[in-house]
């Protein structure tokens, strides 16, 4: 798309091949929105590393939409690493988004010989140039495993300046916090672009569950109201696209370059939203 601001969506890659139909089914639905680009993400430890790629291999010459795979360093070598590197760039994929990512549980604090992001950032800019852009992630409220804010802030800006293109955030509910985020980023010396990444709400015990384990902050009011509907599938998905559409106006007024949605592989929630904001397509 040739507007300033980028709009994407995000998958994961599924463990069946019934759940892979339906997931390259909803990309084709959401392609006909003319999205920048698709991402998908990568399992705790490279778990997911070849379902991974054969979904986004198939998003990129299929679904004729640019498909952004995660790729993470933390238990793959720099030989793994530079073997996935080859291979996308063989196959025309021109986006990465590099993470430190996450062990499986029981791992304990073995890793690759990568620990950090900005050491993977570096990394690729070493093997590849600038054949990729490169995103990164950000925390408007903060990495749940980060010692305080400010270091945080600190590990964003060592990410950014080791070669990063821009940046997509964890889902928030509130936009102040990504406000701030990239006011303090900025007195930082970071320029690149922030773009928010945009949870829809359909399911409130699934969200809190979410919300709890990658330290997203759900406000009370909006706890208390989803706690509220119980059951009420209809007014949760109502409410949760009612409130969603209202902060991601605030933030394109506001001056964010853009929306990443986090699909979990359905098209629905997250076009609901983009029709609300009248979205380019």
């Amino acid at each position: 798309m040739s507007q300033e601001r980028r709009y994407s969506f995000e998958f994961f890659p599924t463990k069946t091949d019934a759940g892979h139909e339906k997931l390259i089914a909803t990309a084709r639905q959401l392609a006909s929105y003319n999205p920048d680009f698709f991402s998908c993400t990568y399992g705790a430890g490279g778990s997911t590393r070849d379902r991974t790629m054969n979904t986004v291999l198939q998003l990129e010459s299929e679904v004729k939409v640019p498909a952004a795979p995660h790729l993470s360093c933390v238990g793959d070598s720099k030989d793994d690493l530079r073997n996935l590197l080859t291979q996308y760039q063989a196959a025309g994929i021109k986006r990465i988004v590099a993470l430190r990512g996450d062990l499986p549980s029981g791992m304990g604090m073995a890793s690759g010989e990568l620990r950090h992001a900005n050491e993977l950032v570096e990394f690729i800019r070493e093997e590849t140039g600038e054949h990729f852009h490169i995103e990164i992630a950000a925390y408007p409220e903060m990495h749940p495993q980060a010692r305080n804010f400010e270091d945080d802030l600190r590990n964003f800006v060592r990410k950014a300046n080791a070669g990063a293109n821009s940046a997509i955030t964890q889902y928030f509910f509130n936009a102040d916090s990504y406000f701030y985020f990239v006011e303090r980023v900025r007195k930082l010396g970071v320029e690149i672009p922030v773009v928010p990444g945009i949870m829809p709400i359909t399911n409130y015990s699934k969200l809190a569950r979410f919300s709890d384990a990658c330290g997203a902050e759900i406000p009370r009011w909006i706890r208390k109201q989803l706690e509220a509907y119980g059951d009420d599938t209809s007014s949760i998905q109502s409410f949760g696209e009612e409130i969603i559409t209202q902060m991601c106006e605030r933030l394109l007024q506001g001056g964010a370059p853009g929306l990443h949605f986090y699909t979990l592989n359905q098209a629905e929630p997250s076009l609901a939203v983009w029709n609300n904001l009248k979205l380019p397509r």
